[in-house]
């Protein structure tokens, strides 16, 4: 996404660190891949208590309605999937395996349930709470998985709902630097080899290829 595109998004949080900027909801009402494509760069934050614990986020996947045999969706509307078939900007976080939260973020239009889910992301503030969090990885494996990002940014299903455009809530997500297409790798999405195709195929994993200068 280009300066032009994220200063049409430039609407400031309201409350803390008002120099930054919320990503609206108009952001996350387009189709899916393209979303999960332009998150890459942006800023996860987390607020527990006074302290903003970020991460700019470098890898994505996209999960796309019920014909997308990889989607939560494809069994159709339950209890579960709900959140995926309402408002864009939504937080959609599941438990999984019996011992993950992951972190998801709805997109599209209501009634069309398609999602974002968050897979890696790097620490940028909050690195101390994180390593807390995280205690006896290295910092390389604090948040290079969606479960990992949920432990260290302490993230589980109170949150699964909530408004990401917005501070209410202590979760949200921030503007950040673009990233250039020539930065990016697509390939298919972990863990669904049980998925037929072309959906186990598919590439709508996105990842970031950044340098410390592009953090």
């Amino acid at each position: 996404m280009g300066a032009a595109a994220l200063i049409s998004f430039n609407r400031g949080c309201i409350g803390y660190n008002t120099n930054m900027s919320c990503l609206p909801q108009r952001f996350y009402e387009r189709e899916v891949t393209l979303v999960a494509r332009e998150l890459l760069g942006m800023r996860l934050v987390r607020r527990i208590g006074n302290q903003r614990i970020t991460g700019i986020i470098v890898e994505t996947e996209a999960y796309r309605g019920e014909e997308d045999l990889a989607c939560h969706a494809h069994h159709g509307r339950t209890a579960r999937t709900e959140v995926m078939y309402g408002e864009a900007g939504r937080a959609y976080i599941y438990f999984t395996y019996g011992m993950h939260w992951l972190l998801n973020v709805v997109t599209g239009q209501v009634e069309f349930p398609a999602a974002v889910l968050l897979r890696a992301i790097v620490p940028v503030e909050g690195k101390a709470i994180i390593a807390g969090n995280r205690a006896g990885r290295p910092e390389g494996q604090w948040c290079n998985g969606p479960g990992k990002i949920c432990q260290a940014l302490q993230l589980n299903g109170e949150l699964n709902g909530v408004d990401l455009t917005g501070e209410r809530a202590g979760l949200w997500i921030e503007k950040g630097k673009p990233v250039s297409d020539a930065a990016v790798v697509s390939s298919k999405r972990i863990g669904i080899d049980s998925v037929p195709e072309p959906w186990k195929s598919i590439p709508w994993r996105f990842n970031a290829i950044l340098s410390e200068n592009d953090l």
